[in-house]
């Protein structure tokens, strides 16, 4: 069985700073695409940041200059380090990858359970 499994969240002030990481366990044969979602109350889920497996990303334009996502393949680890953060930023952030394991071949959506990111002080 795969899973992602999120860490690194929790409360920080304003124009702090935290590190999350997602660790993808199991029969993986292959991640494609890894990428970094969130969703605050009342609002839908959407896109931070993405990697592809080759090293290429994209943001989205209100974390530009401040997040930066990247991965460690051999790990078959992602991780999102947060700088100079807002309250906004604050919401439930979930791990996504595409991936194909050894009994499953064709590439499928995997999602993490979510970390609380809460910036308040």
């Amino acid at each position: 069985q795969v899973q992602l499994v999120e860490s690194g969240g929790g409360l920080v002030q304003p124009g702090g700073s935290l590190r999350l990481s997602c660790a993808a366990s199991g029969s993986i044969r292959r991640i494609n695409d890894m990428a970094w979602y969130r969703q605050a109350p009342g609002k839908e889920r959407e896109l931070v940041a993405a990697i592809v497996s080759g090293g290429s990303t994209n943001y989205a334009d209100s974390v530009k200059g401040r997040f930066t996502i990247s991965r460690d393949n051999a790990k078959n680890t992602v991780y999102l380090q947060m700088n100079s953060l807002k309250p906004e930023d604050t919401a439930v952030y979930y791990c996504n990858a595409h991936m194909s394991t050894w009994s499953i071949t064709v590439l499928v959506n995997y999602w993490g359970q979510g970390t609380q990111v809460t910036v308040s002080s």
